[in-house]
């Protein structure tokens, strides 16, 4: 019987008994392979390099090269066998110049209080005629939400927009080296005139990484908020009829909106500083609702929604001990930039 049979009736592995019999080794030496039967020997491989690299066929591909030599009745191997060849010389590479992206620093911002970053953007509206838009400029307070200055116009211009930036400045004396601006990398936001203007101001830059959407989120968030109104119109009947509907929103949205990212107050009473008391009004009436009825709380004092202490683009994740030391202290509320875009308004 054979061997792997008689292995088999004894109960014993084959690769035991052919890896016990095998022809000894000398010690440090590696088992070489042998060559396959139906390899090219080295000769026909040179044939193949030496017929590519010719005049005739140095700018074909190996496609072209094996279908020509085809029609003349000649046949030096596969297209496959055709690649591994020059692949083996170092001959496959892409010939054209592949543009290489630099590497852009990841933005990192944190503010903890009003006015110490900014975030802007222009969004288009449509209009009644066709391919006419309006661009609407929103200059939005991270911290606070609060939409510090906009503007709208027939035109995206980066002297409108270095006039909107100086105009807010100097409403809200923001001192020199108080302020950060952050914005994605559109043609307004890298002009020279808006960077010349910046550095005059003592104003801080930030850009967002090209093709990153969430490096500038609170900007894009507002703007869900504003297109996503119940009484935004599909199309607006002109520049005035866009302004007088933006004016109705940012008053709403400043002073009335609840917002879900600041405790659920609006946007004025965190700018403003109002915040803080309407925190300790509200956790008084829930302490006067818990003496009242503590049996329907299960025991546990309710407590309002916590207040941002911390708002930062990129923060990174909070290390396990800090997560421990978070959930037996007084709860607070810290902001991400790459939360924001997810969260619903």
């Amino acid at each position: 019987m054979s061997t792997r049979r008689a292995l088999r009736a004894l109960g014993a592995a084959p690769a035991t008994w052919y890896r016990r019999h095998a022809a000894p080794r000398a010690a440090g030496k590696a088992r070489t392979r042998g060559m396959p039967p139906l390899a090219l020997t080295r000769g026909e491989r040179q044939n193949i390099l030496d017929t590519l690299n010719s005049p005739r066929f140095a700018d074909c591909t190996p496609y072209t090269a094996w279908a020509r030599l085809l029609d003349e009745g000649t046949y030096l191997g596969s297209v496959r066998t055709f690649y591994r060849v020059l692949t083996a010389a170092g001959q496959v590479r892409e010939r054209r110049h592949q543009l290489v992206h630099p590497a852009h620093v990841k933005p990192e911002l944190i503010a903890t209080a009003p006015n110490q970053v900014w975030s802007w953007d222009i969004t288009k509206l449509r209009s009644t005629t066709k391919w006419q838009f309006f661009y609407l400029y929103v200059l939005l307070d991270i911290f606070s939400r609060y939409v510090v200055g906009w503007l709208l116009a027939s035109a995206e211009n980066a002297g409108l927009a270095s006039a909107l930036i100086e105009d807010t400045c100097d409403k809200y004396a923001i001192a020199r080296g108080s302020l950060t601006l952050h914005s994605d990398r559109g043609s307004p936001m890298r002009a020279k005139t808006t960077a010349e203007l910046l550095v005059d101001l003592g104003v801080a830059a930030s850009y967002s990484r090209p093709r990153v959407s969430n490096d500038n989120p609170f900007s894009e968030a507002q703007f869900k908020t504003l297109k996503y109104r119940p009484d935004f119109p599909d199309r607006f009947g002109g520049i005035e009829h866009a302004r007088r509907h933006a004016r109705r929103f940012f008053g709403w949205y400043n002073d009335e909106h609840r917002h879900s990212g600041i405790g659920f107050m609006t946007p004025a009473m965190m700018h403003f500083g109002r915040a803080d008391a309407i925190d300790e009004q509200r956790r008084r009436v829930l302490q006067a609702a818990y003496a009242a009825h503590p049996a329907r709380f299960k025991g546990r004092l309710p407590i309002p929604p916590a207040l941002p202490e911390l708002v930062g683009i990129n923060l990174p994740p909070p290390q396990p001990e800090e997560t421990a030391h978070e959930l037996t202290t007084t709860p607070t509320l810290l902001t991400n930039f790459s939360t924001e875009v997810s969260q619903s308004h």
